[in-house]
């Protein structure tokens, strides 16, 4: 499995960016998804995840403003972005789990960055 990232880019203080992460294979429908992050000089931390049941989860520094979803028909999942701040500028990577098997891959990252 192969996990592609896209959709980062350079946005203004209060909008809105979509990041979407496709998966190449025919087991999408078996991994749960997360979106993760690095901020500059940080540790990568959780974002938010989405399992094979549709149940959502996010750290508490996105809730209300991102919505991660995923279409199992496309094997893709996103992550839809508002309200973004410089507090966002970080790179982002998809991770999926083999909910069976706990067989972890991660996609590539994309750089997201906010201006003031």
């Amino acid at each position: 499995v192969q996990l592609q990232a896209s959709g980062g880019g350079l946005v203004q203080a209060g909008g809105s960016l979509r990041l979407s992460c496709a998966a190449s294979g025919s087991i999408f429908s078996f991994l749960s998804m997360g979106w993760y992050r690095r901020p500059p000089g940080k540790q990568r931390e959780l974002v938010a995840n989405i399992n094979t049941g549709g149940t959502t989860n996010y750290a508490d520094s996105v809730k209300g403003r991102f919505t991660i979803s995923r279409d199992n028909a496309k094997s893709t999942v996103y992550l839809q972005m508002n309200s973004l701040n410089s507090e966002d500028n970080a790179v982002y990577y998809c991770k999926g789990k083999h909910r069976i098997y706990s067989t972890e891959y991660w996609g590539q990252g994309t750089l997201v960055t906010v201006s003031s």
